[in-house]
């Protein structure tokens, strides 16, 4: 179906549970978007531990949670909103309430698991939203979360650091643990459904042909190209630190990734008012290629942060547009599972971004950290266009030729 008419925004914020929603979600997802550091912090002061311990254990939370988004995800569209968050949110209060007592090695045994059970707050709330607003206010909706999504990731950071500078990094290990247990006991006992009536209808019908595949050549594209989406943005982080450092000017890091933040909140709200919006495969294109100029800003920190506000401008859209295509290429039946995947990817493509233009930077120059995370992230696409020719865009159909476009689970 083709979708031409603009949303409002005003529109979408008038519909019933959308405000409340968005904004527990925002407060929802802070500390998890705060863990990794705090962890780190954890393992490095409390237990006196270097950095590359305390990266092994981020890698095995990572890998984890990798592993078990599309489990977890797959468990909530066969048993529901309620079994899941009772088990996972359970688990994470276990682990994080428990870290502070731990021993190293038995931190980094419970690491892998506990990220594989590990509430997944972005592919319900996406599901919840998906499900709450007319298919008309979709975009603009997964366009508004992903704008907070990334909110979150600023803030998280800088508010963790502020409670383990005053107090400790246990104390801020147990508001991990608190607030989980929280977010889990809100959604069990609110239940929100995470599929709306027409889609609850399409599930129990498509339920008559479990043998039917889902996984086709343009969702994988979809992945593949959301993952080169995070390549870029981890590379791109990763190089800014280097060249910020290599100038003296390392200060005003976190000034720059507020402008950065600021430029892609503009553009996912642009797209989510779009009247035709670009596709996902042009608009991580974009982010590839328009990364690679930042690193000849070579004048003064905010030179460089001019020379980034293009490349944002396609950030959140670029990530909105991967949820959006993984809700119209998935049936319903298996969203949640979808989902998962997609969550999945884009853990994928920064844990990719990380090593890869870290090994660029320690043998290089930071300009060419720049240049490999956009070549990086023009791979995936170039691996996505040939898995699928013509990679499904924002209106096209949701239902491709499965003679054509079926590959195996």
């Amino acid at each position: 179906m083709t979708h031409t008419r603009r949303c409002s925004y005003r529109a979408l914020l008038r519909q019933p549970g959308v405000v409340p929603l968005t904004l527990f979600m925002f407060l929802a997802r802070l500390p998890s978007a705060s863990a990794g550091l705090v962890l780190t912090l954890h393992v490095v002061t409390d237990l006196d531990r270097g950095y590359a311990s305390a990266g092994l254990v981020g890698t095995a939370t990572t890998v984890g949670s990798m592993a078990g988004s599309p489990l977890v995800g797959r468990a909530l569209d066969r048993f529901g909103l309620r079994p899941v968050v009772a088990v996972a949110g359970v688990c994470s209060a276990a682990y994080w309430s428990s870290a502070p007592s731990l021993s190293y090695d038995a931190l980094l045994a419970v690491a892998l698991p506990a990220g594989a059970l590990s509430v997944p707050l972005t592919s319900v709330s996406r599901q919840v939203l998906t499900a709450l607003v007319p298919e008309a206010h979709r975009r603009a909706v997964l366009s508004l979360d992903t704008v907070l999504l990334e909110a979150s990731f600023v803030l998280g950071p800088a508010v963790a650091v502020q409670i383990v500078t005053h107090y400790s990094a246990t104390v801020a290990l147990l508001a991990v643990a608190v607030i989980s247990a929280l977010t889990s006991t809100v959604f069990f006992v609110r239940n929100p459904p995470l599929l709306s009536a027409a889609d609850q209808a399409a599930a129990r019908s498509s339920a008559e042909h479990p043998g039917a595949r889902w996984l086709t050549r343009p969702l994988v594209a979809t992945l593949v190209i959301t993952s080169g989406a995070l390549f870029v943005l981890a590379g791109t982080e990763l190089a800014l630190v280097a060249l910020l450092q290599a100038r003296g000017e390392t200060q005003w890091t976190g000034v720059v990734i507020g402008i950065m933040a600021v430029a892609s909140a503009i553009g996912g709200l642009a797209y989510g008012a779009a009247r035709r919006p670009l596709s996902q495969l042009t608009l991580v294109v974009l982010l590839a290629v328009l990364v690679a100029p930042a690193g000849f800003a070579d004048r003064s920190w905010w030179w460089v942060s001019l020379a980034l506000v293009p490349m944002q401008l396609t950030c959140s859209p670029a990530l909105a547009a991967s949820v959006e295509n993984v809700v119209r290429l998935a049936p319903p039946r298996v969203r949640g599972a979808a989902m998962g995947l997609e969550e999945a990817a884009t853990r994928l493509g920064a844990s990719l971004g990380f090593p890869v233009v870290g090994f660029v930077l320690d043998r290089t120059t930071p300009v060419w950290g720049f240049v490999t995370a956009g070549l990086g992230g023009l791979l995936f696409a170039c691996f996505a266009a040939v898995l699928a020719p013509r990679p499904a865009g924002p209106d096209a159909a949701p239902h491709p030729s499965p003679q054509l476009q079926k590959v195996d689970k």
